[in-house]
């Protein structure tokens, strides 16, 4: 056990914090929090918990407001009182807070750990109470900070998540892992134990003190495309309203269609130079082969090189929020994002 003996736990609704009623999830209203009853009803209560609920939304339903007052309420805990802070989230949108947070707390002293659930409570098939369990037990052995997540996929072991390289949810299944499946560890026997993957960041790097990231606002005016087989870019026309910046997530190759008329995303990207609209394209991995459709076209564009889409998107918007050039704040490696 730590000195503190004493998490700060943010509930901001999501699944996690609802309940299911007739085939539909919906928010609860918690004066009490079900999922800290359900923990201490199982693992006692040798750790002290207090509760904050800035919020209460569905996740899908979140916006940059949102996001600014749950950012806010993780600033004003006095991370000297607590061993670390748990996040309840929803898990539609977690993988996207989680890349953000992790930039604006990149210097953060104290473990800060998402966990969600893909069902209620109230459901047998919910692993909320494990996820939220990981995150105690993660808080209780690191000693150092930084902001991760805990989740549970469906036969497996509570893994722990650099939230810097968490990637979208798969489809329908929902479950989430991190880039390359390379996971910074996990719950086994009631113990973490490290991921010891040359990928990961040492244990002695996490210790280190790290810079505060200077982009901390977002914008929202920028537009995601994402590559997949005859996308007609021809439907991209920005007549009404004109984006400051066009994300197109490349195929796992990093490849998009270089070819023909409408698919041809050179041609869109002339179109957005004419019209001054700066264009990312990620992700790339640095080290793998180029393919000749792929020949000069990261100089055409800004390049994410070895960081996933997600944390690309993250950063793009913190860049054009916070007045700082796309470039430089993508060029840098706040929380271990980059892989290389």
């Amino acid at each position: 056990m730590k000195a503190n003996n004493r998490i700060s736990v943010i509930f901001t609704g999501g699944t996690i914090g609802s309940y299911s009623s007739g085939g539909i999830v919906r928010l609860k209203e918690e004066s009490k929090s079900l999922l800290l009853e359900k923990f201490i009803g199982r693992f006692g209560n040798g750790t002290v918990f207090d509760e904050l609920r800035p919020l209460n939304i569905l996740s899908e339903n979140v916006q940059p407001s949102d996001l600014e007052i749950m950012a806010d309420c993780v600033r004003s805990v006095d991370k000297d009182k607590y061993d670390g802070i748990i996040i309840t989230h929803g898990t539609d949108t977690l993988c996207f807070t989680a890349n953000l947070f992790s930039q604006l707390f990149c210097d953060v002293k104290i473990p800060v750990v998402f966990v969600s659930a893909l069902y209620p409570l109230d459901d047998e098939r919910s692993r909320g109470l494990e996820n939220f369990a990981g995150a105690v037990t993660f808080i209780q052995s690191a000693d150092y900070g930084g902001v991760f997540v805990s989740f549970t996929n469906h036969g497996e072991e509570c893994k722990i998540h650099l939230a810097s390289r968490l990637t979208a949810a798969t489809q329908i299944s929902g479950e989430y892992d991190s880039i390359l499946n390379v996971h910074f560890g996990e719950i086994r026997d009631g113990d973490f134990v490290y991921n010891n993957n040359p990928l990961n960041p040492g244990i002695s790097k996490l210790r280190q003190n790290r810079t505060l990231c200077d982009a901390q606002k977002l914008c929202m005016d920028m537009v995601t495309i994402q590559a997949h087989s005859l996308l007609n870019f021809d439907f991209y026309r920005f007549t009404e309203v004109k984006p400051k910046a066009v994300m197109v997530q490349l195929y796992h190759s990093g490849t998009v269609c270089t070819k023909g008329k409408e698919a041809n995303f050179v041609n869109f990207l002339n179109y957005c130079k004419e019209l001054g609209i700066q264009v990312v394209i990620a992700p790339i991995d640095s080290r793998a082969r180029t393919y000749g459709s792929a020949v000069g076209l990261a100089d055409m564009c800004i390049a994410a090189y070895d960081i996933s889409f997600e944390m690309a998107t993250a950063k793009v918007l913190l860049a054009l929020g916070s007045g700082k050039s796309i470039e430089s704040v993508l060029s840098q490696n706040y929380f271990f994002e980059k892989l290389y």
